[in-house]
């Protein structure tokens, strides 16, 4: 049982842990176009982040998850991956890349421990691609999901942000492109970070919404799948793959909250809708190895976590750190 527990009983069991916050995409609902990078003093390193891991684990943490920005433009991210996975009581270690770079590392990343991948895939169109991703090229990506399945990755998990007027005729192209390459599948209502503007508003599109689509074709069935994230997750016949649904906005999910992320700049981020955080970065710079002194910041830290987000269509929420600088 994990001794990381909230003021309101919830249990800490699942954290993120940024990487880095640089991409080789600009997706749209992730960053700015010209976007503000650290500095390299100010990101942490492998063996930092990996003795933050430690503490994590050490206080029962069973599952850490790698983001970014894109993890794997860190090329040397297969270490942290080793580090990361000899750690004793950790169940589960897992990454959310853009795939663009796994026909490279998906075999590295296998081999060194790394046991689950998610890949963003917003659409199938190559020019639609390029635009939202600003530079993408969809059929790297593709590839990289194909060179995944190749490195013995299973219950590979596809991650889709539906924007209204953009993408959302393709909900079902994108179904069947995961009933047939057996790809798990979520689609995530977009986030309300970073600057909230008319446009963004405008294309808001809501799991309900999407999960209608999804049933004109393929009656949805709700399932007992879990994976101590937000998703709800529903099965369909004719496939083994599971159908899963973020909805920040329309199904808050605060009450259950099992995770904190850790940006790579060493906040210990306590909540995805609010500031709330705490500067993991001096206690491992100032005493590097000092676990213990790190896990009392971070069992002080979880008295801060709140009750709850408040998301909304509206963008009544104003968080102007964009997804990147977070942790996905």
């Amino acid at each position: 049982m994990s001794l990381i527990v909230d003021t309101f009983g919830r249990t800490v069991e699942y954290l993120r842990l940024s990487v880095t916050d640089r991409c080789d995409f600009r997706c749209v609902y992730c960053m700015s176009e010209d976007p503000c990078f650290l500095d390299r003093e100010q990101v942490l390193s492998l063996e930092e982040l990996a003795w933050i891991g430690q503490a994590f684990t050490e206080l029962g943490v069973k599952k850490i998850r790698l983001t970014g920005g894109e993890p794997l433009v860190r090329t040397d991210c297969d270490q942290l991956v080793k580090l990361l996975g000899d750690l004793p009581g950790l169940k589960e270690l897992s990454m959310t890349t853009n795939g663009s770079r796994l026909t490279k590392f998906a075999g590295k990343m296998r081999d060194s421990g790394l046991s689950r991948l998610n890949i963003s895939l917003d659409t199938l169109k190559p020019e639609l691609f390029t635009q939202l991703t600003r530079n993408g090229k969809l059929e790297r990506v593709i590839e990289g999901i194909d060179a995944a399945k190749a490195a013995g990755f299973e219950r590979i998990k596809i991650n889709a942000v539906i924007l209204r007027g953009q993408n959302d005729d393709e909900v079902l192209d994108l179904i069947e492109f995961c009933r047939e390459r057996e790809l798990d599948i979520a689609f995530i209502e977009e986030m309300p970070l970073g600057v909230i503007d008319e446009r963004k508003k405008s294309r808001h599109c809501s799991s309900d919404e999407v999960k209608a689509l999804i049933n004109q074709r393929y009656p949805l069935h709700l399932s007992n799948k879990r994976t101590g994230g937000p998703a709800r997750y529903y099965t369909m016949p004719g496939s083994t793959i599971h159908v899963g649904f973020i909805s920040p906005h329309s199904n808050n999910f605060c009450h259950e909250c099992n995770r904190v992320r850790v940006t790579v700049e060493g906040r210990l981020l306590l909540c995805l809708g609010n500031e709330h955080s705490v500067d993991l970065k001096t206690i491992v710079r100032e005493s590097p190895g000092d676990i213990a002194r790190l896990k009392h910041a971070i069992l002080d830290a979880i008295k801060l976590k709140p009750k709850e987000h408040h998301f909304g269509p509206e963008g009544d929420t104003q968080i102007l750190r964009f997804m990147n600088a977070t942790g996905g």
